[in-house]
């Protein structure tokens, strides 16, 4: 796979379904000697080092960090100054520190202002995978397996740190391509961040009408449980994310707003020809995505 060797000691801050997932993969894959691991929530830090997780359960974020070569911050994106700021009594220069936010300019912020620049052998990331569970009892060495992981480079970037960084994600698995960071945070808003507002919205809104405990959701088959699954994701979570990409969300919110106002209207004006129009185009689109990536 590769001439690196395994990292002896990682740091994982932040113990929910990706950090668990990583320190898993690593293990089974033989590229981690030991992990140290902490969460602000005592029970995932127990739960664990029970499940085999981490081999060192610590109190706190900075004394996981100690005498680590590799420290993963994988907590929610609002939470990262913070994390960061945490990890920082215990840092030192030859350390690599990573995370898995899923947005990207707002990590690079908070990293900023905790160490007024972005340190070199800091490697913002974004492992593109997931389920709608959270927590590590729900982590799975094999999530990352054949998925991408977007790695957000700047302009101050160590390289061998970013090598590092990328074999770590390789042994996990995942095809490791890299993005600049604004752009990341633009794709996403249109592939992740605005699905997820959407299904939240719907849901909500099915739940208000009359009779939805009564009949209507007894009655939902599979295309509503497609739609709306990522709306049993964690509301806190997306809570964050949404506020983190912020502008970019609110901007494709706009325009899906006035589609749905144009099919509206479509409706209202009976003009079914142009609605099937509308159909085929966005299922032709879907179908060209789907061919490429088989």
């Amino acid at each position: 796979m590769s001439t690196h060797a395994p990292i002896r000691r990682l740091a994982v801050v932040g113990l929910g379904l990706i950090g668990g997932s990583l320190a898993r993969a690593l293990r089974a894959a033989g590229a981690v000697g030991s992990i140290s691991g902490f969460d602000t929530d005592a029970e995932q830090v127990r739960q664990a080092q029970t499940l085999g997780v981490i081999d060192i359960a610590a109190a706190s974020a900075e004394q996981a960090v100690k005498g680590a070569d590799v420290v993963l911050v994988a907590v929610p994106v609002l939470a990262t100054g913070a994390a960061l700021r945490a990890c920082a009594p215990a840092l030192t220069p030859e350390m690599i520190l990573t995370d898995v936010g899923s947005t990207k300019q707002s990590v690079l912020a908070a990293a900023r202002e905790v160490f007024g620049e972005v340190p070199p052998r800091f490697v913002p990331g974004h492992p593109i995978a997931g389920t709608e569970k959270s927590g590590v009892a729900h982590s799975l060495a094999d999530l990352f397996r054949g998925h991408r992981v977007i790695l957000t480079p700047h302009q101050r970037q160590d390289a061998a740190a970013q090598e590092q960084v990328a074999w770590l994600w390789q042994a996990a698995g995942a095809r490791v391509v890299t993005m600049e960071p604004q752009r990341h945070d633009q794709i996403f808003a249109a592939t992740s961040h605005l699905p997820h507002l959407l299904a939240y919205s719907f849901v909500d809104m099915l739940g208000r009408l009359e009779g939805a405990e009564a009949d209507l959701f007894p009655n939902a088959g599979g295309g509503f449980r497609d739609f709306t699954r990522i709306a049993s994701s964690s509301p806190r979570m997306w809570h964050d994310i949404l506020r983190a990409n912020a502008q970019p969300v609110a901007e494709l919110l706009r325009r899906q707003i006035a589609e749905l106002q144009e099919l509206h209207q479509l409706i209202e004006e009976q003009r079914w020809d142009a609605l099937l129009g509308i159909f085929e185009r966005a299922r032709a689109t879907r179908e060209r995505h789907l061919a490429r990536i088989e």
